[in-house]
This record gives structure tokens, sequence and C-alpha cells, in this order.
């Protein structure tokens, strides 16, 4: 028998990851709920980025600056949709195309100030 069950020895270690995509959404849903734009937005980002650095962990994608660009488009078109809807989705719209503002431009700095010193892992 086992004494680890499940675990591989090619992974030493969990992924945090699935944590915070988990929390995301229901924060950002929790944020517009009650009114608070920053938690939306903060909610979506955090989703976004977790989706991001898992992508980038996994080795789906070489740089998170490429993945963190592609959610902030699909972020916009999104947004964008909510609000051309209207309703009671414009609000929605706009901490969609905020979050994905913030993450373009996070990208942006990452990419240009931000230099990877660690070797693979």
């Amino acid at each position: 028998m086992d004494e680890t069950p499940g675990l591989s020895d090619q992974y030493r270690r969990a992924s945090p990851w699935p944590v915070f995509v988990a929390l995301g959404i229901p924060l950002s849903e929790l944020g517009l709920l009650f009114d608070l734009f920053p938690l939306a937005v903060g909610g979506l980002l955090l989703f976004s980025g977790s989706v991001a650095g898992m992508l980038q962990e996994s080795g789906y994608v070489e740089s998170i600056w490429k993945s963190l660009a592609v959610l902030a488009v699909l972020l916009f078109v999104v947004g964008g949709l909510f609000v051309f809807v209207g309703g009671n989705l414009v609000t929605r719209g706009y901490a969609v195309i905020a979050s994905g503002a913030l993450l373009l431009f996070g990208g942006v700095v990452f990419e240009l100030f931000v230099r990877d010193q660690r070797q693979d892992i």
C-alpha cells in the first residue's frame, strides 16, 4: 500500500492557483451585489491573474504577458457586450472593462519592468 496515494514523484508541490480561481468570480459577484465596484474589479483581477498564472505554471505559455493580454482582450469584449446590452448589466460591464484595462496595464508593466531572475523550476 502506498503512503501517499494520488501523488506522483513528478509533482513535488501543489499549485495555489485553483483556490484563487475559485475565489475570484464569487468576490466579483459579491462586489456587484453590494454595489462595491472595487471589490467587483478586484475579484475579476484575481480570477484572470490566477488563470494566467496557472497557464504559465503548467507550461502552456512561455510568458505570462501573452496570457494576460489575451485575457484582457476577452474582458474588454465581454464588458463591451454587457454595456451594449444595457439594463442591469451596465455596471457589470464597466467592472469587466475596468478589470481588463488594469490587467492589460499590469501585464505591460510586468513585461517592461520586471525581469524574471529565477531559473526553470
